[in-house]
């Protein structure tokens, strides 16, 4: 602390960066300040809430950068969490890169969906809030105008071109003055032309009809219900026709759930949400997550929507209809009051994201666009609310569920339930595994898998009693936690065989249940007790939802092992059953191959690197050829 207080004192009176570093010297957080010294001295003076507390308690050493302006501190704090990924800065993580349609920019120019945007002189369109909406947007747009399809230009014609949707570059030769058309049309139409690639539709099903061409003529008014379908799910609209990007977000228990509401030709095609942890001031967070979203953006809206803060109530944006279209952002700028000094505040960010993006950002006040910020920061609001009545139900699922199952078979306590499953076929390779669910929840760390070692053949019974003897004799030896409630795969049978090693080899009275399944290989009911009596459980209960959890997990572990276990016996059959082939040649084989199947279908020269003769790599191949047939 002696060295963060010189550090302290040294800070400047400037806009810019710092980071956070822990004992190792990784950096954990980085922000952007409008006043470099007040905003980090923050962090070691006063008190803190929960969260940030958390962060602070890690810093041991921190780093600053100073920028030229707010707009420089913002695109910085970008690259540098992009760069770092600190650990409790809002990370805009790669699944939650949005879809965009790309026009390929190719001799002979294809459409497609991609997530990936690179600077190859393609033109991109979106971004899409999801893959359907962009692949629903893209099947319509391959109907209306027959771009090629094929990755690779194929020697013949294919369907596509049978149905008219492609132009068969690959037999025929196709100006670029076609495609230059084609081209200005999709991008008009993905840029919210739409409307006039509609009349125009109509005009040319008009003119097909006059012609006593109905085929064509249906043809054109298909696609005209295509677009009136695709855009008949618009929510809201404008009076203008601007493309705009609306942003809210909310903040509750440590978790912030940003949304955009997509605005295009004045219309709400969409919304995304966003709901993750942060550990910073909501508004430096917000807007960090506002940043990264455009940093690799290139379809830019015309105007940006943001929520301002609570010190900047009094900022307006003159949203009545007269003088929407006259309004800019430094009227709004002018309006507003004196902000915080150390943190760069709603104002502030949206000057920069202004001049960084060169796209108008407001802060609405009142009036239509203030409406639509608000419908943003209530469906924040609602999604964080449903995200935490998720939590509370999977708890009632989970804790909620092992206590009344507890209740209903007489248990005071049951906390941990260790369940246990066979698997064999025919007595080969049996196995059975072990899960435990600790207050509902699978608790993986625990989990067992056990080689049958005594028994010959498919005896289940005596299977059941080994693993039972091997799993209780050690919580015994190491003195590990013991299950309020020990589960088998079966009935009375399976219940009888774990309680007798229970009681009469290792002293212990554990309640014992077992899941019988139905004639579809379904949980049916619970059998617990000495004799075994089914427990009345209702099926649609919560209790039984449990169960059912239970017994599909074990089954599911018991026979991934089995197959793993199988797998491998597979592969050392058939190479130790090749003379000359000993264990050693065996790993170094499948190795330098990767698996039986490439060994098979290897000449004899790629075995010449493993110092194998070409006698015995004959009789390898044929050998496992020979298998085969």
């Amino acid at each position: 602390m002696e060295g963060i207080r010189h550090k302290l004192a040294l800070l400047p009176d400037l806009p810019g960066c710092y980071l956070m570093k822990n004992r190792d010297g990784t950096i954990i957080y980085v922000g952007k300040a409008k006043i470099l010294k007040n905003r980090v001295r923050s962090y070691f003076t006063g008190s803190h809430d929960g969260k940030t507390q958390r962060l602070v308690s890690d810093i041991r050493d921190f780093e600053y950068i100073v920028t030229g302006s707010n707009m420089e501190a913002l695109i910085l704090e970008c690259n540098l969490i992009k760069t770092h990924h600190p650990k409790y800065n809002v990370l805009l993580k790669d699944d939650k890169t949005f879809p965009y349609i790309k026009i390929t920019n190719e001799r002979h120019p294809r459409l497609e969906v991609t997530r990936r945007v690179l600077k190859d002189k393609a033109k991109y369109f979106g971004p899409y809030p999801n893959a359907y909406a962009a692949q629903q947007t893209k099947k319509l747009l391959d109907r209306m105008y027959p771009l090629r399809k094929c990755n690779v230009m194929p020697k013949e014609v294919c369907l596509y071109y049978h149905i008219g949707q492609c132009l068969a570059p690959c037999e025929k030769e196709v100006g670029n003055e076609v495609y230059d058309q084609m081209i200005q049309e999709i991008s008009s139409f993905l840029s919210g032309g739409h409307e006039e690639i509609k009349k125009e539709l109509q005009r040319k099903m008009h003119e097909a009809a006059e012609e006593l061409n109905f085929e064509r003529a249906k043809e054109l008014r298909d696609q005209i219900m295509n677009i009136d379908a695709l855009m008949e799910k618009q929510k809201i609209t404008t009076a203008d026709a601007k493309d705009r990007d609306v942003f809210g977000y909310a903040v509750d228990k440590g978790w912030m759930c940003v949304q955009i509401l997509y605005m295009r030709q004045g219309k709400m095609i969409e919304r995304h949400a966003s709901v993750f942890p942060f550990f910073g001031e909501p508004y430096s967070d917000f807007l960090s997550f506002v940043t990264q979203y455009y940093s690799d953006n290139p379809a830019l809206p015309k105007e940006i929507l943001l929520p301002g803060t609570a010190d900047e109530s009094n900022v307006t944006d003159g949203t009545a209809e007269s003088q929407e279209s006259a309004e800019s952002l430094q009227t709004e700028t002018n309006a507003v009051n004196e902000e915080a000094p150390e943190t760069l505040g709603a104002v502030s960010g949206a000057n920069a994201l202004t001049e960084w993006l060169g796209v108008k950002t407001l802060l609405p006040q009142r009036g239509l666009k203030r409406q639509m910020v608000k419908m943003a920061e209530d469906n924040a609001r609602v999604a964080l609310e449903e995200k935490f009545r998720l939590i509370e139900r999977d708890e009632v699922r989970t804790s909620g569920a092992a206590q009344n199952l507890g209740a209903a078979i007489g248990l005071e306590r049951l906390s941990r339930i260790e369940a246990f499953d066979n698997s064999n076929i025919q007595g080969a390779n049996p196995v059975s595994a072990m899960v435990v669910f600790i207050d509902g929840k699978p608790a993986k760390k625990e989990y067992r898998k056990y080689k049958v070692r005594t028994v010959q053949g498919p005896d289940d019974y005596e299977t059941m009693r080994e693993v039972i003897r091997r799993r209780y004799e050690r919580v015994l030896k190491e003195n590990l936690p013991r299950p309020d409630m020990i589960v088998v795969d079966g009935g009375k049978g399976q219940i009888s065989a774990a309680i007798d090693v229970l009681e009469n080899e290792l002293g212990l009275f554990i309640p014992v249940g077992g899941l019988v399944k139905d004639a579809k290989h379904r949980t049916a009911q619970l059998m617990v007790g000495d004799p075994p009596q089914p427990v009345s459980l209702p099926r649609d209960s919560q209790e039984f939802y449990l169960l059912q959890r239970i017994q599909d997990e074990v089954h599911r572990y018991a026979i991934s092992f089995h197959r793993e276990l199988r797998g491998k016996s597979m592969v050392v059959s058939k190479l130790d059953s090749i003379p000359g082939i000993g264990e050693k040649r065996r790993k170094l084989l499948l190795k330098h191959f990767g698996s039986l199947k490439k060994i098979k279908e290897a000449s004899v020269e790629d075995f010449r690197p493993l110092s194998i003769g070409d006698k015995l790599a004959n009789e390898i191949i044929n050998a496992l050829r020979d298998e085969e047939s």
